[in-house]
């Protein structure tokens, strides 16, 4: 059962994004206890955004997500440049063009709402629609922000044979015990249209 009710909106009260993803690169680390989901988006301000809606960046969230690292262009954010609330990270005034890299951990195994990345059976895989994207890690989860995928997933060679994400499989090796495979989807798409199995 879910918590809360989905809270309504309405055409009357749209706005556009005040700021767009052209890429989102994604690394998602998938072990037994805790998976570490890295990434890097490709941000800018949407130039149809009204300016007083663009001075912060408001990724949704949740209070599952064990935020590691917050960094733009490759340096880590002080205390008082964000800040993290139960289910949204606020970034206070960002360049016009950045690139955002946040590192969470999260664990797909006590998953029990089964939105987002969860493990079902001997298998890992998600749920993103409608806002379940925002599980995984921060992003501007709504369905009129578009981005391109590249998405490497990373896991124990032996109990997890199978990686899939979205798009072309493009690169893939192991390590040890474990392997990866990197899928790059060369269409822009939504958040709730992101998938991954590793199974």
């Amino acid at each position: 059962v879910k918590e809360g009710q989905p809270k309504a909106i309405y055409l009357k009260d749209y706005k556009v994004p005040p700021y767009l993803i052209d890429e989102t690169l994604l690394h998602v680390d998938i072990h037994e206890n805790v998976t570490t989901v890295t990434s890097t988006l490709k941000v800018r301000r949407n130039p149809d955004a009204a300016e007083e809606d663009a001075c912060n960046l408001i990724l949704d969230g949740s209070k599952d997500l064990d935020t590691q690292r917050v960094a733009i262009d490759g340096r880590d954010l002080t205390s008082n440049e964000y800040q993290i609330d139960e289910d949204t990270l606020a970034i206070f005034d960002p360049p016009d063009t950045f690139e955002l890299t946040s590192i969470v951990e999260i664990k797909p195994q006590e998953n029990t709402a089964l939105e987002g990345l969860y493990k079902s059976g001997d298998m890992f895989c998600t749920q993103c629609e409608a806002e379940g994207f925002r599980n995984i890690t921060w992003y501007e989860d709504r369905p009129d922000v578009l981005s391109k995928y590249t998405t490497t997933v990373v896991a124990d060679r032996t109990k997890y044979p199978v990686l899939l994400s979205n798009g072309n499989d493009i690169e893939r090796g192991e390590e040890g015990d474990r392997h990866w495979v990197t899928w790059q989807d060369p269409f822009m798409k939504p958040a709730y249209l992101f998938a991954l199995v590793a199974g």
